[in-house]
């Protein structure tokens, strides 16, 4: 394992701030490297120093002899009306034999080798890039946020390649379980210091807790015992007969020191308004269609969505995830069929987008005390503001001067303030570090309304979603089961190689599509069915509530006669309850059984 990179002493300062304060670091050319720390600590300024397009005020980096840096751009490197294999050509000088061999790796295949490249959504262009880079053969990747906007199919394609990649890799990320599942060490930018550690991202934190509560525990035994040493030279030192014991413990007590702990950045702790907790259906769609007028992105939406729930809407990037958001949002109108709320829902719409109309004047914190309830005292508006790091000085900003990232992150904050029974969130993790997107997972797990939301960010929704949605190929369903058997699910397609049939001509041909009079029959009837499995359940839930008072009453029960007929309403109850069992089972097998 040769050093291929060391950054040694790095001096770099950004409006004052030291972004890098005599920071060190090596990296081998094996090490699958996470670079962490909240946003703005300078992770993407020692990235562009690596790679050549910043300078350090001081400090050096010191390269190895054949080190082959290879860089993910963000930038769009592709001429007007070039096709896939014509950049990869020309990118790279490979044949293009060479170009489709690599290509096909990130499931580029041949129809879309000859395609244009501009006509490719922005997660098969970011493929695309991915494959241009390994054909200039690197022994060690930059990565500054590959996996922003990319679609779990393309994250998945992404992870398969960096753990075979033979070189090293340094890998800025805001995405848990990317990094979880790619990197061997961690290394974190915090108070202008890096620091490596030989493990996952998760192991680290762990780490980190542990030290600093041993840290703490070994600085407050020593505090406690210079108290008491001090005490005992306060009392002795001016006393003849003791005055040399009290100089021993002045000697003592100096050679006490307590150590020295960074100040822990906030943690951020999100606090939604209390909402009425509700039950039955808040939204239900019946056989609803979606799209544009010149284009229909999918039909035959039949599904409700219960109050409480959390759903995650799911699917490749260009399905239409967000058009189903901004037409249930009322934001574009629906081209057929229906949906409606339940009455009182109250909803409030974040789009990813939304920043773009923020035009209001005042400060961060006068935004904030408009979007909250009158009675919001003004110490929730300023801990909230903190929470989407704005705090102190920032919190005093004019909306006017703030940046893309800034406005989003504000225009959350608002919307978490508004008192909202029902969030619909397209993306809310984006322009978030770890530490506040875990926030706002815990923030949404513990809020009693129902979230509808949308998300690339893999670990937000293993914590977070209790329903999945997924929208493919023309269609918006709810998925049978939760997102960790939606990825697993994923993965088997990706093994298999079932999602993409224009790639894979060999292929089965697909069974020919029922008309459109006998999929909205099966929509509906799938609709019936869910209802009616949902009344089972509750149905199960309320005797089940029943049968263990009766229960509790049998127990506590002296009296013969109320004991039996306790028991005979407690076998009465018991009937019911293996009767609708084993209907829900028949109903969950017909909603599960495929379509013919």
């Amino acid at each position: 394992m040769a050093i291929v990179l060391q950054v040694k002493d790095a001096l770099k300062r950004y409006g004052g701030v030291r972004l890098l304060d005599n920071a060190s670091f090596s990296m081998t050319d094996s090490q699958k490297v996470g670079l962490i720390g909240r946003n703005g600590c300078g992770k993407t300024t020692l990235c562009r120093a690596i790679i050549g397009e910043d300078e350090l005020e001081t400090g050096d980096i010191i390269k190895a002899r054949d080190l082959r840096l290879g860089y993910l751009r963000q930038d769009n490197p592709f001429l007007p009306g070039e096709t896939v294999i014509e950049f990869l050509q020309r990118d790279t000088g490979s044949p293009d034999w060479r170009c489709g061999e690599i290509a096909w790796q990130f499931e580029i295949g041949k129809p879309r080798l000859d395609g244009q490249v501009s006509a490719l959504s922005s997660g098969w262009q970011t493929r695309v890039k991915l494959a241009a880079l390994l054909l200039r053969n690197p022994n060690l990747l930059v990565l500054d946020e590959p996996t922003n906007f990319l679609d779990l199919r393309t994250q998945i394609l992404l992870e398969r390649f960096l753990k075979g990649f033979r070189g090293g890799c340094l890998m800025v990320s805001h995405d848990r379980a990317f990094l979880r599942n790619v990197c061997t060490h961690t290394l974190e930018l915090e108070n202008g210091k890096l620091t490596m550690f030989p493990g996952d991202v998760d192991s680290w934190i762990a780490h980190k807790q542990k030290q600093r509560e041993v840290d703490e525990k070994t600085n407050a035994v020593i505090v406690a015992r210079r108290r008491q040493l001090q005490d005992f030279i306060d009392r002795n030192r001016v006393r003849a007969a003791t005055a040399s014991r009290a100089q021993a413990k002045i000697k003592m007590l100096e050679k006490l020191k307590v150590k020295e702990l960074d100040s822990p950045e906030d943690t951020a702790r999100i606090r939604l308004p209390s909402v009425e907790r509700r039950k039955g259906w808040a939204l239900s769609c019946e056989d609803l269609e979606i799209g544009y007028p010149s284009f229909k992105v999918a039909g035959g939406i039949c599904f409700d969505v219960n109050h409480g729930s959390r759903v995650a809407v799911v699917g490749d990037n260009g399905q239409g995830k967000t058009t189903f958001l901004r037409t249930i949002t009322r934001d574009i109108p629906s081209l057929g069929g229906g949906f409606r709320w339940s009455q009182n829902a109250k909803f409030g719409f974040y789009a990813q987008n939304v920043y773009e109309s923020l035009k209001e004047g005042g400060t961060v914190l006068e935004y904030l005390s408009r979007r909250a309830d009158p009675r919001t005292p003004p110490a929730v508006f300023r801990n909230l503001a903190g929470c989407f790091l704005f705090s102190g000085d920032d919190a005093e900003k004019q909306v006017s001067v703030l940046s893309g990232g800034e406005r989003a992150r504000l225009c959350l904050a608002g919307l978490l303030l508004g008192g909202f029974n029902v969030l619909v969130l397209d993306e809310p993790g984006n322009h978030l570090d770890v530490e506040t997107v875990d926030a706002l997972a815990d923030a949404l797990n513990e809020y009693e309304g129902t979230v509808v939301f949308t998300s690339h960010d893999r670990h937000f929704l293993e914590r977070t979603a209790t329903t999945v949605i997924e929208v493919r190929d023309g269609r918006v369903a709810l998925f049978p089961g939760d997102y960790r058997e939606y990825v697993d699910h994923v993965l088997l397609e990706i093994a298999a190689g079932e999602r993409d049939p224009k790639d894979r001509p060999a292929r089965q041909p697909a069974p020919p599509h029922p008309d459109k009079d006998v999929r909205k029959e099966r929509a509906r009837a799938l609709h019936a069915l869910q209802r009616e499995l949902s009344s089972a359940e509750k149905q199960l839930e309320r005797l089940g509530e029943r049968k263990a008072e009766l229960n509790r009453q049998f127990l506590a029960s002296s009296n013969p006669s109320e004991a039996q007929r306790l028991h005979a309403e407690i076998s009465a109850v018991s009937g019911k309850i293996t009767a609708l069992e084993e209907r829900w089972m028949t109903l969950h097998e017909e909603l599960n059984k495929p379509s013919a």
